[in-house]
């Protein structure tokens, strides 16, 4: 196997990755909430209902922003059903999923989960603009963010919550793109009522930062179409336009599911050059960054059934796909691809956040446990701070069907603020171990301080409830940094974190 190469120098930067590239995503879908997050009467829950087991491994998995509430759901949300004494809260139909909502965790509850996960954790509010608009998004935001004084802010305090929520990340709806959503429209209708509601909300707060809903995929007909007219109307008003994509293997095709990762970066790209021209068409100087709000591996061709056959149920089991050591290298290579445009990929959000495709697991009453994807997902928060080294492999390749030629090697390496390096790698040859050479010019890392690893002899293996800890990271032996240059081989199918100091 040819050795893949690749050189790291301080004067060669992407950009300086923002915290909120590190986000979740928690809707009120399936179990993703309801014995979920919130399980009141669980052996771990606090008096509001939050579970303890829950928290623990959010914090540990080193989540900032989490958006809320949705999703599909927050096309049919009303918020004023979400706030006050739960036990007089509506119950709702939910069209997006079939299911029953009860608003028993509503909008104090989310705060309250986030404030309790940490100082880390933003609040990322999505406003309904599907079967809604500018009035409601206004409303929820005196309730939100107001100090008082107001009928909508002393609401709040009346109902328990003295201090405002302040909340500044908005999301102006959600895929309204799609035919699927509740209330879909056109991009000149989205655009109008986009721009309608972030400029009313500025005149409430100024500093509000808003994102615009871009195409729910690239493979939308109407994709880079809709984005350019959305910020035909909203550029100058919004801070971020959205990106969502989903990968899963094909038809058995493993080797472009490997590759997804290209098919993430192309889009990012394909998304910043129709900014840029609607800016540059606008002679604007600002520049609109991406919110890639929605992510992950998701199993989608298995939901329609599962949906359809819904009967209005309460937090039925919906969208728990188990997650394969395979699955887990590809997300890891996604990590990879949002690192890698860190310059203008300043959200990220992974959907979602427990059990609906998750990389948390529970049992109703019983454990909480780790997917394989929650290692590639905390590994990344927690040492991918600081600033993207430019990466350019010299890589052996494969073919794939989906994407041509593609680098086994996917990698890119961030230098924190002690000076530190990670090299975040991923080969994506199920068969073949992968050779490593990376000169380092002008760093200061004199040793490898580890090589940690996610790796199986069985690509298939899983973390389950019977076994929550059947793969877990490992750590490679004879990885060297001497002289400048690291060696390293990267076992086949591999997901790598080599810490340099």
């Amino acid at each position: 196997m040819r050795t893949a190469r690749f050189t790291l120098d301080p004067a060669f930067t992407v950009g300086t990755v923002d915290p909120r590239l590190f986000g979740s995503f928690v809707e009120h879908l399936g179990r993703c909430v309801y014995t979920g997050v919130f399980e009141p009467g669980h052996p771990t829950a606090d008096a509001d209902g939050i579970r303890g087991d829950v928290l623990d491994l959010v914090r540990e998995l080193g989540v900032t922003a989490v958006r809320y509430p949705g999703g599909n759901f927050v096309s049919g949300y009303r918020w004023e059903d979400s706030v006050g004494p739960a036990e007089e809260r509506p119950r709702r139909l939910d069209l997006a999923w079939r299911s029953t909502e009860t608003n028993r965790f509503g909008l104090s509850e989310y705060i309250s989960f986030l404030r309790k996960i940490g100082p880390q954790a933003e609040p990322m509010m999505a406003l309904n603009l599907g079967t809604r608009g500018v009035a409601e998004a206004l409303q929820l935001q005196e309730y939100a963010n107001h100090p008082g004084g107001t009928a909508l802010s002393d609401l709040r305090v009346q109902h328990g919550d003295k201090d405002p929520f302040g909340i500044r990340l908005w999301c102006l709806g959600n895929e309204m793109d799609g035919p699927w959503q509740t209330g879909h429209k056109t991009a000149a209708e989205y655009g109008r009522i986009a721009a309608e509601t972030a400029r009313a909300m500025r005149q409430i707060d100024p500093g509000v930062q808003l994102v615009a809903c871009g195409s729910s995929g690239r493979s939308m007909p109407t994709f880079a179409e809709w984005e350019a007219t959305v910020l035909q109307e909203t550029y100058d008003l919004v801070d971020h336009i959205s990106l969502h994509a989903y990968y899963e293997p094909l038809d058995g095709d493993v080797d472009s599911f490997l590759a997804s990762a290209v098919d993430m970066e192309t889009f990012i790209e394909d998304v910043v050059a129709t900014c840029d021209h609607v800016g540059a068409r606008l002679k604007s100087p600002k520049k609109i960054n991406l919110s890639f709000d929605e992510w992950n591996v998701w199993y989608m061709s298995r939901t329609q059934e599962q949906v359809s056959a819904l009967d209005w149920p309460e937090a039925p089991r919906l969208l728990e796909d188990n997650y394969s050591v395979m699955d887990a290298v590809v997300l890891g290579s996604l990590l990879i691809a949002l690192l890698r445009h860190a310059d203008r990929v300043t959200v990220a959000c992974l959907a979602q956040l427990v059990n609906v495709i998750a990389p948390i697991m529970t049992e109703p009453g019983g454990p909480a446990w780790r997917q394989t994807t929650f290692f590639p997902f905390a590994q990344a928060s927690k040492y991918g701070r600081g600033q993207v080294l430019d990466v350019r492999v010299d890589s052996p390749t494969y073919d794939t069907e989906k994407y041509g030629e593609a680098d086994l090697l996917h990698a890119t390496a961030v230098r924190g603020e002690d000076g530190t390096v990670t090299v975040f790698a991923v080969n994506r040859s199920r068969t073949e171990p992968l050779p490593l050479d990376v000169a380092l010019n002008g760093l200061g890392p004199t040793s490898v301080v580890e090589h940690s690893v996610l790796a199986d002899a069985d690509p298939d293996a899983r973390n389950t409830l019977a076994d929550p800890e059947r793969v877990v990271p490992h750590t490679a032996e004879g990885t060297t940094l001497d002289g400048g240059r690291l060696t390293a081989v990267l076992e086949p199918l591999s997901w790598n974190v080599i810490r340099l100091a």
